[in-house]
């Protein structure tokens, strides 16, 4: 047997493994819902994540690398409402993958199990970045992690019937540990009812709403707008009378508009994670929600 043979079934041998036991492709959106898949799933499949926690998930391009993992997959998990509609309707447009098209069982809106918030009372582009069904920025709400776990368990079962008990089972000990550690989380989280905050971007409403968190303003004069002098001069002026305690935004956004108004208020500036991988601390869900809290405590109600 030549050197070159042996050398390529030393290969295959060493890359079997790697998909072995998985009969499932994932192509999940953002990094929450794969990181939420992968729970989940386990071996039973493979899992791809569109984006990561250092790009914006409204504006990304249908690249040739998406369409092709949106090609070979069974399920896409993605979070809806409108927020990848930039580019989303695209790559599976181009994939021609009839399993994962809106509508059929291989496609999950997380939205789509969750009661949004932030529902417009009118459509206008004129009123910038605005979703006709609500705010789909869900995640920074673990009680929606939770939901949205409940039917994505259900539709791997579903689509992957041979390893159903199994999706069962990680589904029942994940909502174990999630409530137990939402329970925790609450606690820990007591003294920062009614906080004051700003924020750069309408992305933290759900936060907001599980917390109690009391947001005074937005650094974007619309959603999806860049802020502008003017804009932060009417925050700073409004913050004379009602200051905030800490100004918020995610990995992705400019920090130079935060850093402006920290240093024209002495409000401290934070980037919370905003999803799985927003920090090193944040590498899974747990994570995420650990370091958001502790970073919010820190700063002090």
């Amino acid at each position: 047997m030549s050197e070159r043979i042996i050398f390529w079934l030393w290969c295959v041998l060493l890359l079997c493994p790697l998909g072995a036991n998985a009969s499932l492709r994932i192509f999940a959106c953002e990094p929450e819902w794969g990181a939420l898949a992968q729970e989940l799933s386990g071996e039973a499949a493979v899992v791809y994540t569109a984006t990561t926690a250092h790009q914006d998930a409204h504006h990304i391009q249908a690249r040739p690398s998406l369409i092709a993992q949106a090609r070979r997959a069974d399920l896409v998990v993605c979070t809806g409402a409108g927020l990848e509609s930039g580019w989303l309707p695209l790559v599976l447009r181009r994939a021609g993958n009839s399993r994962i098209q809106v509508g059929t069982k291989g496609f999950l809106a997380a939205t789509n199990f969750v009661p949004l918030l932030e529902r417009p009372r009118r459509l206008d582009r004129a009123d910038g970045d605005v979703h006709a069904a609500g705010n789909p920025h869900i995640q920074m709400d673990p009680r929606n992690i939770l939901r949205v776990a409940e039917a994505l368990g259900q539709r791997l079962a579903e689509i992957d019937p041979q390893h159903g008990a199994g999706y069962h089972q990680r589904l029942e000990a994940f909502s174990q540990r999630w409530q137990a550690a939402m329970q925790r989380w609450q606690q820990q989280a007591a003294p920062l009812r009614g906080m004051p905050i700003v924020v750069y971007h309408r992305g933290w409403t759900y936060m907001n709403h599980w917390l109690g968190l009391r947001q005074l303003a937005e650094l974007e004069p619309l959603p999806g707008v860049l802020p502008t002098s003017s804009h932060l001069a009417a925050i700073l002026e409004g913050l004379k009378s009602q200051p905030a305690r800490v100004i918020i935004r995610a990995p992705y956004q400019d920090p130079r508009p935060v850093q402006w108004l920290h240093e024209h208020t002495g409000i401290p500036a934070l980037e919370l994670p905003f999803t799985v991988g927003g920090n090193e601390h944040a590498t899974d869900l747990f994570g995420l929600f650990d370091n958001t809290l502790q970073l919010l405590l820190e700063i002090g109600p």
